[in-house]
Parts: C-alpha cells; structure tokens; sequence
C-alpha cells in the first residue's frame, strides 16, 4: 500500500472519532456560554463586557467550523460506503486515498479550540 493509501475501516474509524470529538465541543460551547450568561447577569462592567463579547463572538465561529467539519467528514464517510457499495467484496481490505487535508483541518481545530478553551478558563478566573 502506497504512502497516500489508507484502509477504508481506518478512515471510518477516524470518522466516528472526530465525530465524538466535535460532539464534545458542541457540550463544552454550550457550557462555556451558560458561563457567558451568568457573568452577564452578575457583571455590568465595560471591562468585563468586552471581554464577553469577544468570546461570544469566537463560540459562534467555532461552532460554524464544527458545522463545516462535520458535513465534511459526512460527505468523506458517504464517499466511503459508496466504494464499498460498489464492491463488498474484501472490504476489511479496501483501501483508497488518504483524507490527510480533512485531519489537518481536524488537527487545526483541535489545536485553536483548546487554546481558546485555555484563553476562556484564564479570563473566567479573572472574573470570579
């Protein structure tokens, strides 16, 4: 098997994971703007609103990027059953083109939400 060849059960499998993953941030997003919500409400400051606004602002950008990365790893998941469709023969075998654009994406947004996640836990321990 050639460098840019991946088994299709890996690629699967790697699906379902970035899937969990961007499920987990859709939790961690809501919580973090329950926590948005209650500074609000505590904290009539410019200072401390700004800051809110800014981060409102990037929870909405990052859950428009998990909307593209899941519609992508679920077109990239239908390409996948479509091969196996046109030949179920072997298909623990079956390998085709590697997604490596799709995980740099994958590794890219895990990267900035963790340090947007680390930008959010310092200020809320500012704030409180």
């Amino acid at each position: 098997m050639s460098n840019n060849q991946v088994h299709l059960t890996d690629l699967h499998n790697e699906h379902v994971e970035w899937n969990r993953r961007i499920a987990f941030y859709r939790d961690e997003v809501a919580s973090f703007e329950n926590r948005l919500s209650e500074i609000v409400n505590a904290n009539s400051k410019t200072e401390v609103l700004a800051p809110l606004e800014h981060f409102q602002n990037q929870f909405i950008r990052q859950t428009e990027v998990m909307d593209v990365l899941n519609h992508d790893i679920n077109a990239h998941e239908t390409l996948l059953v479509n091969i196996v469709k046109e030949n179920n023969v072997a298909t623990d075998r079956k390998s085709t083109t590697d997604h490596t654009e799709l995980r740099d994406r994958m590794n890219q947004f895990d990267k900035l939400f963790g340090e947007l996640k680390d930008e959010f836990t310092k200020f809320l321990s500012e704030v409180y």
